[in-house]
């Protein structure tokens, strides 16, 4: 099984080692499941998922977990805190740092999700997604899809 190859203490260490242990049944080899990301509910539940690589543009980690989470039992809005972490070659496993299409989705979900990310220095720190969507666009609804869903159902039955 693999296990955390940092000497380094982790801000979040349950959470990364849960995106650790994920991987103990991928093979190294494996290019379509190459990131974890582990949330932790506000009320303690922890979960992970792997990212899902496909050309078409396949789930990142950040959008398998929240659906994992879910599954569970919490919705995105009730989740406290989210890290990705990458497995390099050699089985060597560091935070990663959300995409722009994780960072706008957990944005619209959950605006004050706290996700640890690598600052400039390479330290693990901890912001609200806020924090990294500086001069982000926010739809009145969240832009989850949810009224345009339903606008559209509405309109296509009446």
């Amino acid at each position: 099984m693999p296990t955390s190859t940092s000497t380094t203490p982790h801000l979040d260490p349950e959470l990364f080692e849960l995106c650790v242990r994920s991987f103990a049944h991928i093979p190294p080899t494996d290019e379509n499941h190459t990131v974890a990301a582990a949330v932790r509910g506000r009320t303690g539940e922890t979960f992970v998922a792997l990212n899902v690589y496909h050309f078409t543009g396949g789930p990142c980690a950040e959008l398998s977990v929240l659906g994992a989470a879910a599954a569970g039992g919490v919705l995105a809005d009730e989740i406290e805190t989210i890290v990705a972490v990458v497995r390099r070659e050699g089985d060597v496993f560091g935070v990663i740092n959300p995409c722009g299409r994780c960072r706008q989705t957990l944005l619209d979900y959950n605006p004050g999700i706290k996700v640890i990310v690598v600052d400039g220095e390479g330290r693990e720190v901890e912001v609200t997604v806020g924090g990294l969507m500086v001069y982000a666009y926010v739809w009145g609804d969240g832009n989850t899809g949810r009224k345009e869903e339903r606008e559209a159902v509405e309109v296509s039955t009446g």
